[in-house]
């Protein structure tokens, strides 16, 4: 099974054998892969029955709901990390979900597509359209209500909220980019901790 290079660069960031919670987990792809070549304990949480019924199929624990409800079931620092995959873009509260995943899990991981990336900025200034966000290919009307947001804007939120980011990696596609990442990359995965 080939995850997508975010998911790669997520697993990455977990230590092998580590507790996992991964919120807004889909079919359970990162959750099977963690289990399977790093040895993780997982769990997730999933709103979509379709997400819910693949993740039983693939024998992973798995809650249906949202966020807020799921998150209120753990205790403090109840797992190693706390995963959000290319969902934060979509929630209504993402400074509450964040200090959960902080308060819940010891490290918390966070992917989602830089708005910042050259041809989203070169696309809205020459065609002055909203662009498809950077390996996301849903146009705007297909989507749940979303927020753009750069690596650069996410970097000052963790400032601002006294996260620690731990660790960054910029992609653009699978390929790991050094220089420039908020113009460069089109994902950025980030591991945070709470100063």
């Amino acid at each position: 099974m080939t995850l997508r290079p975010d998911l790669l660069a997520v697993a990455g960031l977990v230590p092998d054998g580590a507790t996992a919670l991964d919120l807004g987990c889909g079919d359970g792809a990162l959750l099977d892969y963690l289990r399977r070549e790093k040895g993780a304990r997982g769990r997730g949480i999933e709103l979509s029955e379709a997400g819910v019924l693949a993740c039983v199929r693939r024998g992973l624990s798995v809650r249906q709901g949202n966020l807020k409800e799921g998150l209120a079931d753990y205790p403090d620092g109840s797992f190693d990390c706390v995963i959000l995959a290319q969902t934060l873009q979509y929630l209504d509260d993402p400074t509450w979900v964040l200090g959960e995943m902080l308060r819940v899990g010891r490290r918390a991981i966070v992917s989602f597509p830089n708005w910042g990336y050259w041809r989203c900025r070169l696309e809205l200034l020459a065609r002055g359209r909203i662009p498809t966000a950077p390996d996301l290919p849903q146009p705007w009307h297909d989507t749940l209500r979303w927020q753009a947001l750069t690596a650069a804007d996410f970097a000052t939120f963790c400032r601002q909220q006294n996260m620690n980011v731990d660790k960054a990696v910029y992609l653009a596609g699978a390929r790991v980019v050094g220089a420039w990442p908020n113009l460069r990359a089109k994902t950025a995965v980030f591991a945070l901790q709470r100063r």
